[in-house]
């Protein structure tokens, strides 16, 4: 039974007719016709909630972190394979880190190697590199290789969830629970709209060097080339990823990063009815709204933070299900998630200066690096034996990130990072004297990180006894011109 009603926004009533029921897109498109002729005055477009339960949506403003468009973004949803963004983010954090490279070897156990499709299908006992299984899991989406890597990463992909919920955390995604790092059906790993856009975000300014992997569109592996799934790469001017995603009870879901004409834009739609309506209805919030974003601002980093109360796995088991029928029952028993962000504007921590040119230069000088070595195909895959790589990350002794000092423990903050060591050391310096009593007790200190062709060096201060306190430092050389973004050690 179709029941529209009206709705006063007038994008939502156009933009929205691809998640109409079929049953009332009919009625819909007669409606709209005889409204514009003036025989019915009263007939309108059914809302996105009644027309599609599953439905989120939201579109932010990268550069400033404005919100310029959302519906439900903060109901709790099924992930599927968006859920993969984050398996990508702690690998890229543990490249930079110089704890894996590109070519190390990922060995597949058996349980990698018995995940369903869509998969790499690589054997058991087997292993690809790091930059194979990254590859695999933007384009074909690739639950083993998901699977491999959480396991080598984390030791088992149990505990690798349990990373990815605390990253969640440290990013400020209140809402989000992960329970495997593939995105298979499993009704406690939920997320919502706004937290995804929130890691798109991340990735993108957190990582500039590996992101630009979310833009291959096929790679050859072995003797077949790979193609990717997401449509919009190389069709909606200024689309250069992110992830695609679908399962039975998620509906297909899609996180979209755009930049064009100096604007920067993150949209996420999660729910849609079929792989095209959804991409339709991407390209539609993308022409909509990337004309209303921001040309200032840039160079901002969405500060690690921690978040607190927030859903745990087993409220996230108890309201799932409802939630993605299009009802939200909070259990009546513990609190109610609480967002440390508001609706006009996701919290970031930016400033577009000269003490964060240097790593921006770097990181950009190695994403060119890395786009070069890209454009020739990828060696075929020489599967070999598992061999030396049955360690886990955690077992693995490298020399690739040495800490230039004593590395405090707790919370810490970093103003920059630079391919040489003196002038991370000076841009210490500098903010230790216009700092003030903010850094009164803080101890500067760099730290060498491998990241795969370039050694840099991050500039940082540690001792922070909590979160207020590197909070507030963080403002203090804000306002000073210095870019900062707090972490907990």
């Amino acid at each position: 039974m179709c029941n529209p009603r009206m709705k006063s926004n007038v994008v939502s009533r156009s933009v929205f007719l691809d998640f109409l029921p079929r049953s009332c897109q009919a009625v819909a498109t007669v409606a709209k016709g005889l409204v514009m002729i003036g025989m019915v005055a009263t007939v309108a477009v059914a809302t996105p909630a009644e027309a599609n339960p599953k439905y989120s949506g939201i579109v932010i403003d990268a550069k400033t972190g404005k919100v310029l468009y959302s519906e439900d973004a903060d109901a709790l949803r099924y992930p599927a394979s968006l859920t993969k963004m984050m398996t990508l983010y702690l690998t890229f954090e543990a490249l930079e880190a110089g704890k894996i490279r590109l070519d190390t070897r990922v060995p597949f156990s058996k349980n990698a190697s018995s995940e369903p499709p869509t998969k790499l299908g690589v054997g058991v006992g087997k292993s690809i590199t790091v930059e194979q299984a990254m590859l695999g899991l933007i384009t074909r989406s690739a639950n083993d290789a998901s699977t491999a890597l959480a396991e080598f990463l984390g030791g088992s992909e149990e505990r690798f969830a349990r990373m990815m919920t605390q990253k969640a955390r440290a990013l400020g995604m209140t809402r989000t629970v992960y329970r495997n790092a593939n995105g298979l059906p499993n009704t406690a790993q939920v997320t919502t709209a706004r937290d995804q856009a929130r890691l798109g975000i991340a990735l993108r300014q957190h990582f500039p060097q590996y992101y630009d992997y979310f833009s291959v569109q096929s790679f050859r592996f072995g003797k077949q080339v790979i193609r990717g799934h997401n449509r919009l790469l190389g069709t909606v001017r200024g689309v250069d990823g992110i992830k695609t995603g679908y399962t039975r009870a998620s509906g297909y879901n899609l996180v979209t990063s755009a930049v064009a004409d100096g604007r920067s834009v993150v949209g996420v739609v999660i729910g849609g009815r079929s792989g095209a309506s959804r991409d339709q209805q991407m390209r539609k919030l993308i022409a909509t709204y990337m004309p209303k974003a921001s040309r200032r601002g840039g160079g901002e980093l969405i500060a690690e933070t921690k978040d607190a109360p927030t859903l745990t796995a087993e409220t996230a088991g108890k309201v799932a299900t409802a939630s993605v029928t299009g009802s939200l029952d909070l259990p009546e028993n513990g609190p109610v998630p609480t967002y440390r962000y508001n609706e006009s504007r996701i919290e970031t921590a930016y400033a577009a200066t000269s003490a964060s040119a240097s790593e921006v230069v770097g990181k950009r000088a190695l994403a060119a690096t890395l786009k070069i070595q890209r454009e020739a195909a990828v060696p075929p895959e020489d599967l070999t034996e598992q061999g030396d790589t049955s360690g886990t990350l955690d077992e693995l002794t490298t020399s690739s990130t040495v800490a230039s000092e004593t590395m405090p423990s707790g919370w810490v903050i970093q103003i920059g990072a630079t391919p040489d060591k003196g002038q991370a050391q000076d841009l210490l310096s500098k903010a230790k004297d216009q700092g003030g009593k903010a850094l009164s007790s803080a101890q500067p200190f760099t730290v060498a990180v491998n990241s795969g062709s370039q050694q840099l060096y991050r500039a940082r201060f540690g001792g922070f006894d909590n979160q207020d306190r590197a909070t507030a430092a963080c403002k203090a050389l804000k306002r000073k011109g210095f870019a900062c973004w707090a972490s907990q050690q």
